[in-house]
């Protein structure tokens, strides 16, 4: 038996497994960044080809059959470990790993810092194309679960519930209305602000923080694990990493927004609070 893997994962302790078969390594950085060096093995996927939009709505989920295409292609299927990352924190790998987590699909880790993290590890820095990864020769028949997602209708019902929290992951000026990216500024009725960064170590490589502080963090402000949380940003791109940041401390029961405020603040008949 292989000893299972963390949400959030060391970089030592992923170069210890790079030899498992099981494993895929993505990496949702630009290509010309991955292109510059990645981790060896890992393969490229361009972060745009995991969201779509409905103007002005953007940062929806694909259509299953794209995302069960863009899965044949790295060669991910039921029993593939799934380690993603990125060059900016973690936000585009952590909303594929949301994504894939609400398929149901559970083997799932982000790599802590990254490729910075990496190559601060000490660790060889590929510059070579991944060219042995075999396409898998049927589509893994995913489907989308409701577990893990909060779209509108399901925050308006439940937006007085006191079991029930909205997480912000945007910035103050966003959470205030003082900057607006979409018609209307402001926040979610009841909505607490905990911005995306404050879940990384910004003098590490963008780390995760360490996991008794951000979980302080978050308790003061009644981000509870008893409590069902409901994570939001712009579009559930920076939000996505909130959301593997509750999954990495235990919090078993986070929903993300797809859409997030580019849906709700687009809209003339949602409540808003400045």
């Amino acid at each position: 038996m292989h000893e299972a893997m963390p949400r959030i994962i060391d970089p030592l302790a992923l170069e210890a497994r790079l030899q498992d078969q099981r494993l895929r390594i993505v990496d949702l950085s630009p290509a010309e960044r991955h292109a510059a060096g990645h981790v060896p093995g890992a393969l490229h996927l361009d972060y745009g080809r995991i969201v779509a939009s409905a103007a002005p709505v953007m940062g929806l989920l694909p259509e299953i059959g794209v995302l069960r295409t863009i899965l044949a292609e790295l060669g991910i299927g039921p029993d593939t470990h799934v380690v993603c990352y990125d060059e900016e924190g973690g936000g585009k790998a952590a909303r594929l790993l949301w994504t894939l987590a609400v398929c149901g699909h559970e083997a799932l880790s982000l790599l802590d810092g990254g490729v910075a993290g990496w190559s601060a590890a000490g660790l060889t820095i590929s510059t070579q194309a991944a060219v042995d990864v075999a396409p898998t020769q049927t589509e893994y028949p995913l489907a989308y679960g409701t577990e893990r997602v909060a779209d509108r209708a399901w925050i308006l019902a439940h937006m007085k519930d006191e079991d029930v929290i909205l997480v912000d992951a945007r910035s103050t000026d966003e959470f205030t209305g003082r900057v607006a990216y979409a018609a209307r500024g402001g926040h979610i009725p009841g909505a607490v602000s905990f911005e995306w960064t404050r879940c990384m170590d910004l003098e590490h490589n963008r780390r995760l923080r360490a996991e008794e502080a951000l979980r302080r963090d978050l308790e003061a402000q009644g981000i509870t694990p008893e409590k069902e949380i409901v994570v939001y940003c712009h579009t559930h791109h920076r939000s996505a990493l909130n959301w593997l940041a509750l999954e990495h401390l235990g919090y078993e029961r986070v929903r993300g927004y797809p859409g997030s405020w580019s849906d709700w603040g687009n809209r003339d008949d949602t409540p808003i609070e400045t």
